[in-house]
């Protein structure tokens, strides 16, 4: 089964509620078995556009992913993030086949 995942990219608006958000969305990324693999390191954008924060959440599943986001729990969370900031975000499921080389 592939794993799935969250890709954000976010521009904070108003940081004090943004902590709101991210105090929120604890118990979401919990239940659904969250792991941060990208948050907000060090970029260069290479091409294209970009955002200030960049985020990259791994799932068990591309199915736990999107019950996540569809949650109770994350659609609260999410309401607090509403004025903090902009963002786009994706739930994509993982790749699983052969590799280059």
């Amino acid at each position: 089964m592939s794993k799935g995942y969250w890709v954000a990219r976010v521009d904070v608006t108003d940081p004090e509620k943004y902590k709101t958000y991210i105090t929120a969305n604890a118990a979401a990324f919990a239940k659904y078995g969250a792991r941060f693999l990208v948050r907000s390191g060090a970029y260069e954008a290479v091409e294209g556009t970009a955002r200030s924060r960049n985020v990259v959440i791994e799932f068990p599943s591309y199915q736990a992913a999107l019950e996540c986001w569809n949650s109770a729990e994350y659609q609260a969370a999410r309401d607090c993030r509403v004025g903090a900031a902009t963002a786009d975000v994706i739930v994509i499921e993982g790749y699983d086949g052969g590799q280059p080389g």
